[in-house]
């Protein structure tokens, strides 16, 4: 009989290798260019089979990343380690560009504290990723002659998180979470002469770092009633709320002369200046209805007012409020049936629109995706859990930029009984 702990434990080890060699490395996307980059979001895999909804629904046999107060419904130690890769074609001026990549999505244990009263957990995991490169010409004033101008962008933000669950009554609970978040954030703007008789090329550059170090909050709220209709259904209802924060920051910005062989010669301007990032807050809701562990069906909307938002420059970027609805649905049709692997397995689907709280060429830039999931049974509690994403986001039409994408998750849940107090030895 397979070990399924000791294959935990290593695929674990894996992931974390990977994410300390690969952390950041996702596919190019122009749009991570504005704030602080793109969100990863808090949806596991089998949240994502169900295009991320989880403000509501309570979950037994997995870790709720989501919303804190459903951490309570864990009666059980669970790790859950995630990976994402993702696949996008980005179409604009008459040209496109396709591009791959891939990194660690999270590492999360959660455990009872008191049973059925208080849960926690604690996670790593990405926040948001800066991955980009622009190429364009650029005319010098008062000159005839023309510039090749390169701007690159890399890096992003990591968080290491706490939640806690309580249960304030059998049908209400509230949680918190703490996040710390940390690394940094390099943008790169370099340009060379379109034509040049110079011997050796040489491109003036600016680099800047911006790294980040500090907590924001959360705190969620959950009711769940059991019986409904008859007493063979579940109703649930869910919010969360990040509150606004203003995150530390050391900036670094510098002058470098670079030749095909690395950096000539740089001269640092501002050496780990002081400053503060905004993060304005945002506000989630779920109402989230099934049978058991048989089937679930639920909505989300989160808000978000990124008009508040401020770079440590003080500029908003041109920010604007954002929001996010999604549906999703997930269906086993019959955990218990020990002849018929098939049926044990879980089943998700769902669709997501977003509104990004940023302009592209002056007009909101809008996303459609289409999800899909399933988890495979493992042991007795445990899972391998696998979603896809396809989706569209911007139109050349009014953003004159537009990125088709196609993402994979893949997750590892396992369950078992620790801290329990032997009553016989």
């Amino acid at each position: 009989m397979l070990n399924y702990k000791k294959i935990f434990i290593h695929l674990v080890g894996l992931s974390l290798l990977f994410f300390l060699e690969a952390r950041g490395q996702v596919a190019k996307s122009p749009f991570s260019y504005v704030g602080i980059g793109e969100y990863y979001g808090s949806a596991l895999a089998h949240n994502q089979g169900m295009a991320g909804v989880g403000v509501s629904n309570p979950q037994y046999y997995y870790l709720n990343n989501m919303n804190p107060a459903l951490l309570v419904f864990n009666r059980a130690t669970v790790f859950e380690a995630g990976l994402i890769g993702e696949r996008r074609t980005v179409k604009g001026n008459g040209a496109s560009e396709t591009n791959s990549n891939g990194n660690l999505n999270y590492l999360i244990m959660g455990f009872p504290v008191l049973y059925n009263k208080w849960s926690t957990s604690i996670g790593l995991a990405p926040y948001s990723a800066v991955n980009y490169r622009l190429n364009y010409i650029d005319n010098i004033e008062g000159s005839t002659s023309t510039v090749n101008v390169t701007e690159i962008g890399s890096g992003g933000i990591n968080q290491l998180f706490w939640s806690n669950g309580v249960s304030l009554h059998k049908n209400l609970s509230i949680g918190a979470k703490a996040t710390y978040l940390f690394s940094s954030i390099v943008s790169e703007y370099s340009n060379a002469l379109s034509q040049s008789s110079q011997p050796i090329a040489y491109s003036p550059t600016l680099y800047e770092r911006t790294y980040v170090k500090d907590f924001n909050f959360s705190v969620g709220v959950s009711y769940h009633k059991d019986s409904v209709f008859r007493k063979n259904y579940n109703f649930n209802v869910g919010l969360v709320y990040d509150f606004k924060s203003e995150l530390n920051t050391q900036y670094l910005m510098r002058v470098e002369r670079r030749s095909l062989s690395g950096i000539v010669d740089s001269t640092t301007l501002v050496n780990n200046q002081p400053g503060t990032i905004t993060l304005p807050q945002a506000i989630s809701g779920g109402i989230s209805f099934g049978k058991g562990v048989k089937w679930t069906t639920g909505i989300d909307y989160t808000y978000l007012d990124y008009s508040q938002f401020r770079d440590n420059k003080g500029s908003s970027q041109g920010a604007t409020p954002g929001w996010r609805l999604a549906w999703g649905a997930e269906f086993t049709p019959d955990p218990s049936a020990l002849g018929s692997y098939l049926k044990r397995m879980t089943y998700r689907t769902g669709i997501s629109y977003d509104k990004f709280p940023y302009l592209i060429n002056g007009m909101p830039v809008k996303d459609f995706g289409i999800n899909f999931g399933f988890s495979l049974p493992a042991g007795r509690f445990s899972s391998l859990d696998f979603a896809l994403k396809v989706g569209k986001r911007g139109n050349l039409k009014d953003n004159t930029i537009e990125e088709n994408y196609f993402k994979i998750y893949f997750g590892v849940t396992f369950n078992d009984q620790w801290f329990i107090r032997r009553r016989f030895d």
